[in-house]
């Protein structure tokens, strides 16, 4: 790998962002960030946030479900597959536990380049790049069609010798397009080595769960930028041609939950399902 350095950079100034950063309109990170308890967020966001929250009560759980799962997973990549470099693109506003900060806390030598196309998280970048001075992080402003410019720039930061965990957390559900949804993901892996896993979360729709489409659809009539639900089959296919860890493409809070003990009940199933898988 390269020479470890504790250097942080970032493609641009984080405040040269801030004049693209529309607050007349709800936003979806912005929102993820109320849900979480973070600051980083307006009345406007507030509001919709509350209204989403009454057509599905549940729906503020499923940001912190989300968290937690990228904790599990990164932890499990760190201290049982080895890993020691995360590609974790669509990151979303900075708050607690962070890919970098799990995955540093673990092993201080691990590099992480984040990647946002987000001005609000780009005008926030610097708390993404308080690397461990064995380590490093960096960040990127692109979208995450942009595979090739990612990719090349991702690898002045990683060792593309070596396995990478590609983190795609609530972020495919921007791309409404499946056939361009799984192409884009493909893309991605194809370009990093044997030995890399792809970490992927994403929405469902469920039957059993009619009022997360009811929330769903408000916010494509309200709020920026729209998403688009999958089924749990549609969500299990980005991980064709991998070795999906078990227990597969589940609901998030029960990808190997921390339990206190043995008799301890898995937590009630949200419309987040993630998985994990090695290539």
């Amino acid at each position: 790998m390269p020479e470890p350095t504790s250097v942080s950079t970032s493609t641009s100034t984080p405040s040269s962002g801030n004049s693209r950063v529309d607050t007349s309109r709800p936003h979806t990170a912005r929102i993820w960030n109320y849900w979480l308890g973070g600051k980083d967020n307006y009345e406007v966001d507030q509001e919709a946030g509350d209204r989403i929250r009454e057509l599905h009560p549940g729906i503020g759980e499923y940001a912190r479900a989300d968290r937690l799962f990228l904790g599990r997973a990164v932890r499990h990549l760190v201290v049982n597959e080895g890993i020691r470099q995360f590609l974790d693109i669509g990151t979303g506003l900075p708050t607690a536990d962070n890919t970098h900060e799990v995955a540093q806390a673990l092993a201080p030598e691990s590099r992480i380049v984040y990647v946002d196309n987000d001005p609000l998280v780009l005008a926030h970048a610097r708390a993404l790049l308080t690397s461990a001075p064995e380590g490093r992080t960096d960040y990127l402003d692109a979208d995450m069609r942009d595979v090739d410019v990612i990719l090349e720039h991702a690898a002045r930061t990683l060792d593309f010798r070596e396995p990478i965990a590609l983190m795609l957390l609530g972020v495919v559900i921007f791309i409404d397009d499946d056939t361009e949804a799984y192409d884009i993901v493909r893309r991605l892996l194809d370009g990093l080595p044997p030995g890399s896993h792809l970490v992927l979360s994403h929405t469902v729709t469920s039957p059993a769960m009619p009022d997360v489409d009811a929330a769903v659809a408000f916010w494509n009539e309200h709020g920026t930028p729209k998403l688009t639900q999958r089924t749990p089959s549609q969500v299990a296919r980005f991980f064709d041609g991998l070795r999906l860890l078990e227990p597969g493409v589940v609901s998030c809070n029960r990808w190997r939950p921390e339990r206190a003990g043995a008799d301890t009940p898995l937590p009630d199933e949200v419309a987040m399902f993630a998985g994990v898988g090695r290539k």
